[in-house]
This record gives C-alpha cells, structure tokens and sequence, in this order.
C-alpha cells in the first residue's frame, strides 16, 4: 500500500462525486419530461418513436402494466438473441466464419445479456460474429441498462407521489433514457476509446509477423463501440475473453480509469435523481454516503490483501504484493480498485483475474455481490436495490421507538415490508441454492480447477455473479457445459426478475399512499444516524446470510494458508 495508491483512490472518488450532481440534475429533467440542450435534435426523433410504436407518451401506467410490459419487452429480446446466436453463421458481417453458438450457450448468453449479467461462458473473439456482437450484445447492453434505470425511475415516482394510481410509462421512461443519457454518453466516449488506441472496424482478423518470424492472428472488430456501453451500462461483457485487460480493450492507464469512472458514474447520479425527485437532495446524499461507507471499506480491504501479498508465503519469510493474474500495466492498486468498483457495481468487467487475487482479496469482490449490489450498484438497480433496504430500515428504526414507520412522508407498512424482504431473500436463495446443488452433483463438481477451499469459491463466485447480475468470474471455473449454462441462466433470470416485481409493487402501494407531514416523532432519514443505521442493517442481513459459505470458502483459504498448507490443483 502506498500514498500514490490512496491518491489514485481519492482522485476517483472525487470525480464520482463531482459528476453526481450535474449527471444527477440532467437526468431528472429528461425523466420528468422538462426540455434539455439535446431536445432540439431529440425531440423529433423520440416522437417519431412513439408514433410507430403506436405509444400514446401521456398515458402512464400501473405498476402491474408497467410490470408486464418490461417483462414481455425482455421476453421478446431473449428469443430474437437466442435465435441470433443460433443462425450467425449464415448471417452477414462473420469475416472470420463463426458458427453456430450451442443450444445450452446460446440459453446462457441470451439469458445474461438480456438481465444485464453478462457472464460470457465464451471467448468473444472465438465465438461470436460481428454482427452478434453488435445487434444481439451490444443493442441489448443499452436495454437492459435502460430498463434498470427506466425501474428505479419508477420507484422514486412512488415516494415522490400522493394518491396516484401511476407510476409511469415504461415505453417513454426506456425512450428517453436510451436517446437522451446512454447513447449521447456512449458516442463521446467511443470516440475517446478509438483515440487511446481501441479498436472500430468492421474488418476481420490482422495477420502478424512476429520477431521470430511465426505467424500470428490479432482478433479486431467493432470494439469501442461496445466498450463504452460496457463500462457506462454497468453491463461488463467482454469483446475478448480477456476483458479489460486486454489491450485491445483497455489500452492505457488513462482509458483504465476513465473505465473506472464511467462505471460508477450513472449509479452515483441517480441518488442524486432520487434527491430531486423527491424534493430534498439531502436523502440522495444520505444514500450515496451509506454506500460510499461501504465501497470504501471493501477497497481498502482488498487494496491491503494484495499489497500483503500470499499467506503461504508470507509464513515463509517470503513476503511481497501479489502481481499473480494482474495486469502489470496497472499494478495491484489498479487491479484491485477496479475489481472492487466492478463488483460495487453491477459490472463484471475485469482487468485482473478474481480467480489469482489472494483468498481475502477474492472475499470482499464476492460480498460486494452477496449484498445485493447497492453500493452504487448497476445504473438503475443499485438505487432500487439499496431503497428496498431502507424501506427495512425504517421498519426496524420504527420498532425501535414502538412507533409506525414513515419515509418521506409515506407510512411504511406490511404489504411494503413483504415486498423488500421478497426482494432480499431471493438473491441468496439462488446464490447459496445452487451453489449447495453444484457441490454435491458430478456435473457442478467437474467445473472447478481448485480442490478444497478455493473450488468451492470458484462455485460460490459463479452463483453469486449471476444472481447478482455481475458478471465477473473466478476463472478457474469451467462453466460451458450444460450444467452450469443452464443453472446460472436461471440464476440470472431470477435474481433479475424477482428483485424488479416485487420493487414495482412497492412503488405502486406506495405512490397510491397519502403523504403524511412530518412530526417531532418523525425520524430523520438524512443523516449520519440514519446512515449509520442503513449500513448496520446491510452488513447484519448480508453477514448472517453468508458468513457460513465464505467460512467455508476464503476465509479457511485465508486461515489455512497462513498455516502454510496448500491444496492440490484439480477439482
């Protein structure tokens, strides 16, 4: 650990949280419907999209309706890119004769970038053509990041509003964030990728010399173009196997951070989206802070696991950092603040390999997962995700005082309660669920590359991402096989799915609630109190659903390697 580390870490803190206001205040005015700098060339261009789709934008809906019609949306995004996958090798723009993705494949790519997991059971450069790459991943990251936004939008309507039946429109909500946020942002920043040195082309394969005079393939294509939906949707899916360590990717230390920044950048500015909504900008800070609290606990943890180095070879006398598996263009510090960022969010995108950090540094990647992603989160989910565990909070904080909750002038109450506990118990139900079946299967047990401890993180990780809709991988894990496509599939579909509708009805019960003016009695949901009571109810919920599966996991890992003791390669 060093002072230029913590510099670089302050650096990027600071520039997420200049960001959050005027990304923050732009937002609230495109999803209110006010006029901003782009409506002039926009405008025309979202009303021709209404009128073809036949979507009267004045007419909003229910929570219900506003259900059904993401759900049918992604329904239908599923099957064309499942069907994509399945005909890409007859298929134009495939200079270099892709073939058709397996059944059990194209179910898992289908599935994780239609729930913005993104988990790639492929290699990108090997596997898939550029047209799947561009009308099948690429048009789908800007979707689903849409749509998660487009959701908590709809939430905060339901705090924001008094005896409504509506919560808004799904159709104008997805419109809106993808022409007027995403594809602005996405634009200036492919052009600023192709200028560090990514790739745009629609050409095929560079066939090298290299110095010894052998021959070599360099995999091109349409890079930058999904690099930057990449990093800014929080979706994290890799052009190359490699991800953002490849130097195609990620080229310079510049375009590293300027990745890290876009990556929290959305998530961090809609607190601020809640704050103005809701017509007080302090209870978006609050929240920003609660999870500031915990993105900076986990980095710094991770940052000192891996500056420390191996406990097997610390116990040796041979300490030192741990460069296994990194990137040495950035470093430990580089590598260990982007995984804690990519995992805070519900990225995935990596630029060191998970699976090589030490057994603690590997831990706090995977609680960042296991509580949901709320710390910043994915653009859209991490605010919906981190609401519904202050709607926990203020019941516990008003069982405290044996008084009736309130939040912003709304009584929380059963039908609210039940919802976010519905929200929250799904997650490890399916994280720990099919973790417990793939350890005790021959087929979940072929997959790690680990015995003991570290094999069954590799699984644990897996499940995690996926239910979490992350993405990330402990690479040692081999999960193209029909086992692990299909059970991770299904981790993604619920984890996705049964997280939104409950966070929808709680938006619908709440919108149609009468605001309660604040009293003497009433608690403050702005300060460091509340704060402090948000990441306490977090942390219990999250440590007393995990702490068995990673005692299991990294932390005997960590125990037993301090002892000196190794465990064989080989499942």
């Amino acid at each position: 650990m060093t002072i230029n580390g913590w510099i670089q870490i302050a650096l990027f803190c600071a520039i997420v949280l200049a960001l959050a206001r005027p990304l923050g205040g732009y937002m609230t005015r495109v999803f209110t419907g006010e006029r901003t700098l782009l409506s002039p060339v926009l405008g025309p261009v979202e009303r021709g999209l209404y009128r073809v789709a036949g979507i009267d934008a004045a007419q909003e809906q229910h929570w219900l309706s506003y259900a059904l019609a993401m759900l049918a949306f992604h329904g239908l995004g599923f099957l064309a890119l499942y069907a994509l996958l399945r005909v890409q090798a007859v298929l134009p723009f495939n200079p270099d004769g892709q073939s058709a993705v397996a059944p059990d494949l194209a179910f898992n790519t289908a599935t994780s970038f239609v729930t913005n997991t993104n988990w790639q059971s492929y290699g990108g450069e090997t596997t898939l053509s550029y047209l799947t790459q561009m009308l099948g991943l690429t048009h789908q990251n800007f979707l689903s990041a849409a749509t998660g936004i487009a959701l908590a939008v709809a939430l905060v309507r339901g705090f924001s509003r008094a005896s409504a039946k509506t919560v808004g429109s799904f159709w104008v909500d997805l419109t809106r964030t993808t022409l007027y946020v995403l594809l602005p942002l996405c634009m200036a920043l492919t052009l600023f990728y192709v200028w560090q040195g990514i790739p745009q082309t629609l050409g095929g394969a560079v066939e090298a010399t290299t110095l010894e005079g052998a021959r070599q393939t360099i995999a091109v294509g349409p890079v930058a173009s999904q690099v930057a939906i990449k990093m800014l949707g929080t979706n994290g899916g890799g052009f190359f196997n490699a991800n953002a360590a490849h130097p195609f990717e990620n080229p310079t230390a510049l375009s590293n951070f300027v990745q890290m920044v876009t990556i929290f950048a959305l998530g961090a500015a809609m607190t601020n989206v809640f704050g103005r909504m809701v017509g007080d900008e302090r209870q978006g800070w609050a929240i920003l802070a609660a999870m500031s609290v915990l993105f900076l606990a986990g980095t710094a943890v991770v940052y000192w696991a891996e500056s420390a180095g191996s406990p097997v070879l610390n116990s040796l006398g041979l300490a030192g950092g741990n460069m296994e598996g990194k990137e040495v263009r950035f470093g430990i510090l580089g590598s260990a603040l982007f995984a804690a960022i990519t995992t805070a969010a519900s990225c995935g995108a990596v630029n060191a390999m998970h699976d090589s950090f030490t057994a603690l540094g590997g831990m706090i990647p995977m609680i960042n997962m296991q509580l949901g992603e709320i710390i910043v989160g994915g653009v859209g989910a991490g605010l919906y995700g981190i609401l519904v565990f202050v709607i926990v909070t203020i019941f516990v904080a008003g069982l405290m005082v044996g008084r009736t909750p309130e939040y912003l002038g709304k009584k929380i109450e059963g039908r609210e309660v039940k919802m976010a506990m519905l929200a929250i118990l799904c997650l490890p139900l399916m994280m720990l669920g099919f973790t417990a079946l793939a350890t005790v299967v021959a087929a979940g047990l072929a997959g790690p590359a680990n015995a003991g401890p570290h094999g069954f993180s590799e699984i644990l990780y897996a499940f995690t991402s996926a239910a979490a809709n992350n993405g990330s991988a402990f690479g040692g894990l081999t999960a193209n096989t029909a086992f692990y496509n299909t059970t991770l599939g299904l981790g993604m579909l619920f984890g996705r799915f049964f997280v939104i509708v409950p966070a929808l009805a709680i938006a619908g019960s709440l919108a149609a609630k009468k605001t309660v003016p604040a009293s003497v009695g009433t608690f403050p949901t702005h300060g460091g109190l509340f704060v402090g009571l948000l990441v306490g109810v977090i942390l219990i919920v999250g440590g007393l659903t995990f702490f068995p599966a990673l005692a299991l996991g990294p932390i005997v890992e960590h125990l037993a390697g301090g002892l000196g003791q190794t465990f064989a390669v080989g499942g």
